[in-house]
């Protein structure tokens, strides 16, 4: 019966962990996925005949997936091979200006000490200690929690604790009490884009992930897709069906809930569930019909979308370790481009995962594989930026890895250029925004939408719904929808076991686990 059914829009993180614990439920799940393979931004590209990873490059918080495959029945160790960084990343502002940050917290403590002088280290171990605080402040009545609201979040962690999040100051101006050497507060203002936002707008509260960080970074065997494919794998093995190549066009509802799914060549799919693992501004914006524009609720401020060039190139004359930061000089005017004057920064700062490289740092021999990327505004369906604004930006960010010593040689074929006009394709309505709404301002966390919509039966999963961007938390937005997918059915089964006139009781559809 179409009660039964529950179909998942969208294979990225939040979809494929929705539909592997509906499926452990014993539920008919199905995922439609318009691109030819699972992972949503978690993809993968082809440059010089390689796959390459090109979507998160980070893994952070496993205990998420832990807890979600035990769910499941399964254990991450038995799919996946991971292995903790020692290095969590090399930075570098010029040829004679690198710095390392480490596992240990005295291991990078003792190397900002070096790098800056032993004020510097005294205020990293303040920093850690205070972003410690945030994330055991944050961790059950936000992270947790599937519906949390500043009352809900001062209610559970005490007015203190939520005094202690920083929710009031902006990130640029906390670190600013910890790091007198404007060189650390860039480094450490970085951790705001890893939600697409400006450390100048963004709360103190986004410290939190650089105790994320301390408490494991780990390299995925086989890369960061390797994450997707295992949970598809996972969700099959439950029963779970996949297919891929297959765009929808409408979510359908009749008598105020959710019966199904139009696909674009017009076949009509019976569904009781749907979880939308698409952004949602695509939903406000009407992609997916009226009914599920009406259901959510008016998008925010959008994050940074990227420029990205993934390549196989050969690497000499920087020791590059797995992740790698060549910062512009700055700060102010890199984001102030992004944001307010909305265009390619002037002076930006650069990221390059090295993903054939590891703790030590080894060169590989012959073309190694290279993720470079630098922020981009979410203009991608408004400014579309042309050949010759692009070919800049490559200047520009390849002139700086020089300037730290670093010589990438390439060819054309081996080099893949994505825009925010490319990302916008990909996702729709977004303009290449990566990351969901922007967090700027202390309400903006909570503005997010949840995983249960206005209209009955439809759900929302991935990085643009609650708790945030990020593999972990796409995950846990799965996991979230999951949840309140399955009680809802089992809310509506008790309902249709009541009495019926003439004495009669009528059971809804068998759905496995909710039995």
């Amino acid at each position: 019966m179409p009660d039964a059914r529950v179909a998942v829009i969208g294979a990225g993180v939040g979809g494929l962990s929705a539909a592997l614990l509906l499926a452990a439920r014993g539920l008919d799940v199905t995922v439609y996925e318009r691109a030819p393979a699972v992972g949503g931004k978690m993809r993968e590209v082809v440059a010089g005949g390689r796959a390459i990873d090109a979507g998160p490059t980070v893994f952070t918080m496993r205990w998420v997936l832990d807890e979600i495959l035990a769910e499941a029945g399964a254990r991450l160790d038995d799919h996946l091979v991971l292995r903790p960084a020692g290095i969590l990343a090399r930075h570098a502002w010029s040829a004679a200006e690198r710095l390392d940050l480490h596992a240990s917290v005295e291991a990078s403590a003792e190397a900002i000490g070096d790098f800056a002088g032993a004020a510097a280290a005294r205020g990293y171990r303040d920093f850690c200690a205070r972003a410690g605080r945030i994330y055991a402040a944050l961790e059950a009545p936000f992270l947790r929690h599937p519906r949390p609201t500043p009352v809900s979040l001062a209610f559970s962690a005490g007015w203190r604790a939520f005094r202690e999040v920083s929710p009031f100051a902006t990130m640029w101006r906390a670190l600013g009490a910890h790091f007198e050497d404007q060189r650390l507060r860039q480094l450490f203002g970085r951790y705001a884009t890893y939600c697409g936002c400006s450390p100048f707008l963004a709360p103190a509260t986004l410290m939190l992930i650089a105790h994320v960080e301390q408490s494991g970074v780990w390299l995925v065997d086989g890369g960061m897709h390797r994450i997707a494919r295992m949970l598809r794998d996972l969700a099959e093995a439950r029963g779970a069906r996949f297919r891929l190549g297959v765009e929808v066009s409408d979510i359908l509802a009749v008598g105020g809930r959710v019966r199904g799914l139009r696909l674009a060549d017009g076949e009509v799919v019976e569904a009781g569930t749907v979880i939308a693992n698409a952004d949602a501004t695509a939903l406000a914006g009407g992609l997916f019909g009226d009914a599920a524009r009406a259901s959510v609720p008016r998008p925010g401020a959008r994050s940074l979308s990227a420029v990205t060039w993934t390549m196989l190139a050969e690497a000499e004359g920087f020791p590059l370790h797995r992740h790698n930061v060549f910062f512009g000089g700055d700060s102010e005017t890199e984001f102030g481009d992004l944001f307010a004057r909305q265009r390619l920064p002037a002076d930006p700062t650069v990221y390059v995962c090295a993903q054939d490289r590891g703790d030590d740092a080894a060169r590989a021999d012959g073309p190694e594989r290279l993720l470079c990327l630098v922020n981009a505004p979410p203009t991608g369906d408004r400014h579309p930026h042309d050949a010759s604004e692009i070919d800049a930006c490559a200047t520009r960010s390849f002139a700086l890895l020089a300037r730290c010593g670093l010589r990438l040689t390439t060819s054309p074929e081996a080099v893949v250029t994505t825009t925010p006009q490319d990302f916008e394709r990909l996702f729709p309505a977004t303009g290449g925004a990566l990351y969901g709404r922007a967090v700027h301002g202390w309400q903006a966390s909570f503005q997010r939408p949840t995983a249960a919509t206005r209209l009955p039966g439809l759900y929302l999963a991935g990085g643009s719904a609650h708790p945030g961007a990020g593999v972990p938390m796409a995950a846990m937005s799965g996991r979230f929808a999951a949840e309140r997918a399955m009680a809802d059915l089992a809310s509506t089964r008790r309902f249709h076991r009541t009495a019926m006139p003439g004495g009669m009781s009528m059971d809804s559809a068998r759905t496995g686990g909710t039995a």
